[in-house]
């Protein structure tokens, strides 16, 4: 530690985004000191409801995927998504997700057949927060400081200085550290510290939300239940979603054109209208968690030795459940890079590619969020008078609609494309060789080895995961034995750079353009080819972090042309 800090790696804020980063930095070995301003054990608004694929594979990285995975709904409840007139009312269509129990052996609907170890999870995150706080709080090289907010943050050359207040006694002091990390939300202090401001749309819908208890509604239902109900009439569109399974639901209330004071809008007939009951029916208000969607992005990412991740780099509609999961990707991404110049086999200039990594790809898939996102609000604000009908034409309007919700809502809720797809394209620790990445949607994606996508997932002939058998650095995967890899290995060894060789089975077509693939930390692809570089020490002096400048022109001359080309 250098002298006259205090703290190697100071994280502000301990949500979901903040304590996956202070657990990945844990197990590389770093030092971590997390503040919070709630106390520990303290529930989180039930705001997120979706683990993503990708997430999970990191939770189980981690250690963690099996503990989140049987917490949630109970094992036998569906992870459907329903969509009817009401709540309570005729269903329109339905998108079967499996649950938990079935997850791994259920083959016949949209969101199985995932092309990895880990599938997706849905779990609020009133359950998925104390998971990852416990093993955070028993990590010896995490200190959690609960009840203490960031006040001001004064950046440094070499270090932040950041003055903390106990919530609890008013005491005030300064902390020095190494580096500053912002995980603390929409109004981050470290946003503002690193002088970045938000972009993008400032409003596209608000959503009068109510978090309710009820042990009643579950029987009310016409149909099986599900996870997420959504409710389709002419009065009011909304979303429901259980929370426990038993008795505890989260209401949506998209708001209307025009509406634009949720206290203007009677909470209480929305709530009766999207549930289809009436004033017999009895239900407990715990709280109001209103919101507004939006797709904002920070004009930066970083300043000096201050980082920002999650809701404090980036927001948007929260639809395909992107939001947490895009900020736990800010975090495992940021952590490799951190730690490995803290471990002292990458410099500092490694850490420059943290934003001209994450800046590009949020902008992507906040686009892709949003593009369907306004589908599905256009959807919402066209629902024929007859669809409630007890008639041949009220049949065929609900047959028309919920073949059109399907269309639009299988891709957010059945996502491979948006989990798997995205690939860093201009990075300046990246070896590119001129081939283009796949292009994905929403729902699909051509896994690839193009540099800069992510790492294929395979299973072995004894059902091994590849990604359980790669180092936890970076893995020199070997499509055929006997390709020689010595050179590499000996490079990397003389740059103390952690590197494992594995050698791996795959079909014929993954080996045709490289029998060599560089995987990294996170696992993307670093490089790849038919045999080692003629220069194995520049290979690894480019992904480790080495003359990141030079390499930072260099891609983004590469993005103008390839502009030029296409345009």
């Amino acid at each position: 530690m250098s002298e006259g800090v205090e703290v190697d790696v100071l994280i502000v804020g301990a949500g979901p985004v903040g304590l996956t980063l202070a657990i990945d930095l844990a197990w590389r070995g770093i030092d971590v000191t997390v503040v919070e301003t709630r106390a520990a054990a303290e529930p989180p608004e039930p705001k997120c409801n979706h683990v993503a694929a990708r997430t999970m594979e990191i939770f189980r990285r981690l250690g963690l995927s099996e503990k989140v995975r049987n917490a949630g709904l109970p094992a036998d409840y569906p992870h459907d998504i329903s969509y009817r007139t009401a709540f309570t009312g005729l269903e329109l269509t339905r998108i079967e997700i499996p649950c938990r129990r079935d997850r791994f052996s259920r083959k016949d609907g949209p969101d199985c057949n995932w092309p990895t170890a880990e599938p997706p999870h849905r779990i609020n995150q009133i359950f998925l927060e104390p998971i990852l706080f416990e093993h955070a709080a028993a990590q010896r090289q995490i200190r959690i400081v609960n009840r203490t907010s960031a006040e001001e943050v004064v950046l440094g050359d070499e270090f932040a200085d950041v003055r903390l207040r106990d919530l609890d006694t008013g005491l005030v002091k300064s902390v020095r550290c190494r580096y500053l990390i912002g995980c603390d939300g929409a109004r981050s202090i470290v946003r503002k510290a690193i002088g970045a401001a938000f972009e993008g749309d400032a409003v596209i819908q608000r959503v009068q939300s109510t978090y309710i208890r009820s042990a009643d509604l579950i029987d009310r239902q016409q149909v099986a239940p599900a996870w997420g109900t959504g409710a389709i009439n002419p009065r009011r569109s909304g979303m429901v979603y259980a929370i426990d399974g038993r008795e505890r639901w989260l209401v949506h209330n998209y708001m209307m054109p025009g509406e634009n004071d949720f206290d203007s809008v009677d909470r209480d007939a929305c709530i009766r209208t999207i549930l289809g009951v009436g004033a017999d029916f009895s239900y407990e208000v715990i709280s109001r968690e209103d919101w507004v969607g939006r797709r904002l992005i920070a004009s930066k990412f970083r300043r000096s030795n201050a980082f920002i991740a999650g809701d404090a780099a980036h927001i948007w509609v929260p639809y395909a459940g992107y939001g947490m999961n895009a900020g736990i990707a800010d975090a495992t991404n940021l952590s490799w890079m951190l730690a490995a110049h803290l471990n002292g086999w990458a410099p500092a200039s490694i850490l420059d590619a943290y934003e001209a990594e994450r800046h590009p790809i949020t902008n992507q898939v906040s686009r892709f969020a949003m593009s369907h996102a306004e589908a599905e609000i256009k959807r919402r604000g066209a629902v024929p008078e007859t669809i409630e009908e007890a008639s041949a034409e009220g049949d065929r309007v609900r047959q028309d609609v919920g073949r059109l919700t399907y269309e639009i809502n299988v891709q957010q809720y059945a996502c491979a494309g948006l989990n798997f797809g995205s690939y860093y394209d201009r990075s300046p620790i990246i070896a590119y060789d001129g081939a283009e990445p796949p292009s994905y949607t929403m729902g699909s994606y051509t896994p690839s080895t193009v540099p800069g996508c992510r790492t294929p997932h395979l299973m072995d002939v004894d059902g091994v995961s590849l990604y359980d058998r790669m180092g936890p650095e970076f893995t020199l995967l070997r499509f055929d034995p006997a390709t020689d890899a010595a050179t590499l290995m000996q490079a990397a060894e003389m740059r103390k750079f952690p590197l494992k060789l594995i050698d791996v089975a795959v079909p014929p077509e993954m080996a045709r353009d490289g029998r060599l693939a560089l995987s990294r930390p996170d696992q993307h692809v670093a490089w790849r080819g038919h045999s080692a570089p003629a220069d194995p020490l520049a290979l690894i002096d480019r992904v480790r972090g080495r003359n990141v400048a030079g390499a930072l022109n260099q891609s983004s001359f590469a993005a103008i042309d390839s502009i030029k080309e296409t345009s």
